[in-house]
């Protein structure tokens, strides 16, 4: 017996042990809570690496188009100033 109580000994014991889980499971349900947030935490960083990354193409393949284009309109641009000059 407990303590001495109008209430039935059983019932005090049951109540003490539920609280007594309670209190010895909070650790426990505490790791997990930490575990998914950081789990969750580092989805996200990999998830926006990769569209970094992406995206990051996307910019290095316009860059490279634009280049590239520069480089075909100085060849036209010299090619038309030597014809003229030819003709004159």
């Amino acid at each position: 017996m407990a303590f001495p109580t109008s209430v039935n000994s059983q019932i005090t014991d049951s109540i003490t042990q539920s609280n007594t889980k309670v209190v010895g499971d909070s650790p426990a349900i505490a790791m997990g809570n930490l575990f998914v947030a950081t789990s969750q935490a580092l989805s996200n960083a990999a998830h926006n690496a990769t569209n970094n990354q992406q995206q990051s193409y996307v910019t290095m393949q316009a860059s490279t188009t634009q280049g590239v284009a520069t480089l075909y309109a100085i060849d036209t641009a010299s090619t038309g100033v030597a014809t003229e000059k030819i003709f004159q």
